[in-house]
């Protein structure tokens, strides 16, 4: 019998990246997205249920239909500055969307849970290394709506025995290797495409917002992780839970942070161009510097980020956006 696995937002960019990860382990991913700002054209390891997370009778026609063994939730709203905008729009998506998710599973049957989180839900602690016992104190309405998430998975565990693990990450970056699939959002906000479309001519300069940071530079500080090192910790994840070893939180990222001049730099010296920047102002809601302990997921999990170099996430990055037929 097929293995299949629920991916939701399986046509985003982590979601489609960890659908090939799922085929290469064998299992059969499930993707399950509204496309609002994933892809069609990146569902090419299993089959599409276009379905939205606040429709009920959706999630359970596809837990119906598929069977799955288990749920990878990427699905999410996840723009800082959108979400102190406009808080509403993160709650009711990103909450209420997982909780009728998560409500769908437990009444299918399907007790494997691994839900993609973020180290928004530690806020602002400069200096510190932050690692899973570090207090979750967010500080803007996606780092709240997710730590809320969290949170419902750990009352669903204890009412029903829903197993789950919760992964915080930190900035993701990169694509595909062999550049079958990659980062593509509408509209574009991580910095490592903006630089690439800039360097392009795809849009005229990168913004820098906010150069007055407690930071060397003056710039934000982050931790980056390449996508396929991301996936595969939530296919080990998945593996986890299937060998029935409990609920548990990892964080994901390689402890060492780059500012945004860092990563420009960077930038320059892999694709042997200029990035033309312009200086804006802080954005609301971002934190000076954000750094991931991650000793627990590579003793327990067997991680080890290995292509989370910004030399490695930076040129496979570049090899997608030179595809014919990306668009930036």
């Amino acid at each position: 019998m097929p293995k299949h696995v629920l991916v939701t937002g399986g046509a985003g960019y982590i979601g489609s990246h960890a659908c090939k990860a799922l085929t290469r382990a064998g299992y059969v991913p499930v993707a399950f997205d509204n496309l609002s700002t994933g892809w069609r054209e990146a569902v090419k390891f299993g089959p599409l249920v276009q379905g939205d997370l606040l429709d009920r009778a959706a999630l359970d026609a596809a837990f119906s239909q598929y069977r799955p063994i288990a749920v990878l939730h990427f699905a999410a709203l996840s723009l800082v500055g959108e979400s102190m905008s406009d808080p509403g729009l993160y709650w009711r998506s990103n909450v209420n969307g997982s909780l009728n998710l998560i409500e769908a599973a437990v009444a299918a049957g399907c007790m494997n849970f691994v839900l993609s989180s973020t180290c928004a839900t530690y806020g602002d602690q400069d200096g510190v290394l932050l690692d899973e016992d570090t207090p979750q104190h967010p500080i803007n309405s996606y780092g709240a709506s997710k730590k809320a998430i969290e949170e419902m998975l750990k009352n669903f565990g204890a009412a029903y025995g829903l197993n789950h693990v919760i992964f915080r990450y930190f900035n993701v970056a990169g694509a595909d290797p062999e550049a079958e699939i990659g980062e593509q959002h509408r509209p574009e906000t991580h910095l490592i495409p903006l630089m690439l479309d800039a360097i392009e001519g795809r849009r005229p300069a990168l913004t820098l917002f906010g150069q007055d940071y407690p930071t060397p530079d003056g710039t934000c500080v982050r931790d980056y992780v390449h996508v396929m090192d991301l996936v595969a910790a939530h296919v080990a994840g998945l593996e986890w839970l299937l060998a029935g070893k409990g609920n548990r939180a990892f964080n994901l990222g390689t402890g060492h942070g780059f500012s945004v001049r860092q990563v420009i730099e960077a930038s320059c010296a892999v694709t042997n161009r200029a990035v033309p920047v312009i200086e804006g102002p802080r954005r609301a809601g971002d934190a000076a510097a954000l750094v991931s302990g991650s000793q627990r997921a590579r003793a327990e999990l067997g991680w080890d980020p290995k292509r989370s170099t910004l030399p490695d996430m930076i040129r496979d990055a570049w090899a997608w956006s030179q595809k014919p037929g990306y668009q930036g």
